[in-house]
């Protein structure tokens, strides 16, 4: 979906430079990957990747300062999996394993996403999810026979 920041490829890459400001540095991104979308089917494709970040934020402090870069992206949370304009979710966080009302981590839906297993398997080979203490290749692997969607040059 369109938005302020222009097509979904335009809004995640203004996102990655967002996301190296106020408190961000990124380390590493992505490339980008097109898939279909999650939750919804009947939308169009979305477009997806995996940043590493360092902050001194802490966690809820760094999930505040995503909303930001959504609202400023045009996001507005009316239907849950419904089009949107830009989605920032914290994936891991120095591995740790937190459940509260307003953030869960690790994200709980990582081993289903292959839009997210996918690039943390090209960028960041070593990772292992705080739980399960499986590798995003190894759970990539158990979501065999899912699109994987395509790069964006």
């Amino acid at each position: 979906m369109s938005g302020p920041w222009g097509t979904p490829q335009q809004s995640v890459q203004h996102a990655l430079r967002a996301l190296d400001h106020d408190g961000l540095k990124l380390v590493e991104a992505s490339r980008l990957l097109l898939t279909a979308p999650f939750g919804k089917p009947n939308q169009p494709p979305f477009v997806n990747a995996v940043a590493q970040i360092e902050t001194h934020l802490a966690p809820l402090a760094l999930l505040q300062k995503l909303h930001t870069i959504e609202k400023a992206a045009g996001r507005r949370r009316k239907t849950r999996w419904g089009p949107r304009t830009l989605d920032l979710d914290i994936i891991d966080y120095h591995g740790i394993v937190r459940v509260t009302k307003n953030l869960v981590l690790p994200h709980p839906g990582i081993a289903d996403r292959i839009f997210v297993l996918k690039p943390i398997s090209e960028l960041a080979v070593k990772w292992r999810h705080p739980s399960s203490h499986l590798s995003a290749a190894t759970m990539l692997r158990k979501l065999k026979g899912f699109a994987e969607g395509r790069e964006i040059k």
